[in-house]
């Protein structure tokens, strides 16, 4: 995966625009026709990597940020100008950050009573139908000993995965749900994409029943897919793994077919990153 690519998806993107827009508020400070020019250029680069970096803040944040950097820049061309506002520029941008920070670090899950999983998910888990290949959810039941219910299929969508729930029975005290990356690459619109996630995870809440999922890469412009996906999380108690965990998957050397599904390679890596994360759940045991 380009590195460029990673940065934007992952997300780490909105971080570095955070920290070029409060260099660009520390330069306005100085009066230095360098640090005016430096001042201009970290500005725009660090809005154009907020922008394409798509971190589904909340709306209402964005406004503040937007009011406040707004007034900001266009007291940069008054003389004299307002060193105060530069502070308030710095104060909000850091509030932006330590919002997004949390959404990055990995979830902690509870011990469970057995060491069973379920595994909803598309074609990145279920693989391609090559026979040869041994998908991720077979890895951790042959490395791990966990009885595995992989309910992945190719092509699926959170409507499809909510339908396909309906009709199984799931006993496991955990499932892992790696789904929605056709519902961005498709034709499925925001609207439907909340109702269909929303249907699908109100099945599978049950009292004991802990639910983990991959918060969806997003390309430019997609906000509002991660907002649905961080708000219905938030509503179902689910615990969500920040996206430059899959990413590092699909970035590592050989990891990928076609930059999206696994290789076997690549579904060694998944297991790896599955595991750090659910193992501390059946090692309690």
């Amino acid at each position: 995966m380009n590195p460029v690519v990673y940065h934007i998806a992952s997300g780490q993107a909105f971080f570095t625009g955070c920290t070029l827009i409060l260099l660009a508020a520390l330069l306005s400070l100085s009066q230095s026709k360098l640090s005016q020019r430096g001042m201009s250029l970290a500005f725009l680069l660090g809005v154009i990597a907020v922008v394409v970096s798509s971190t589904p803040l909340p709306w209402w944040l964005y406004g503040v940020l937007g009011v406040v950097t707004l007034i900001w820049l266009l007291i940069q061309f008054r003389k004299p100008k307002r060193r105060g506002l530069s502070y308030v520029l710095i104060v909000v941008w850091l509030a932006a950050v330590g919002w997004e920070l949390p959404f990055h670090l990995l979830p902690r899950v509870d011990p469970v009573e057995d060491r069973s999983l379920t595994v909803i998910g598309d074609s990145v888990t279920a693989g391609l139908g090559d026979p040869q290949t041994t998908t991720w959810p077979v890895l951790l039941n042959h490395e791990h000993g966990l009885t595995v219910q992989d309910l992945s299929r190719v092509g699926a969508t959170v409507a499809s995965a909510r339908k396909q729930v309906a009709e199984t029975r799931i006993k496991s005290p955990l499932v892992l749900l790696e789904i929605g990356g056709n519902d961005i690459l498709g034709s499925t619109t925001p609207a439907e994409f909340e109702t269909g996630l929303e249907q699908l995870l109100a099945e599978l809440a049950a009292p004991g029943r802990q639910l983990v999922m991959l918060e969806l890469p997003l390309p430019p412009f997609y906000n509002r897919f991660g907002l649905i996906q961080r708000k219905l999380a938030r509503k179902y108690g689910v615990k969500l793994v920040p996206k430059r965990v899959f990413l590092s998957v699909l970035a590592g050397g050989g990891a990928t077919l076609d930059s999206i599904h696994l290789s076997q390679a690549g579904h060694q890596q998944m297991a790896d990153e599955v595991w750090e994360i659910v193992g501390p759940a059946y090692q309690a045991e």
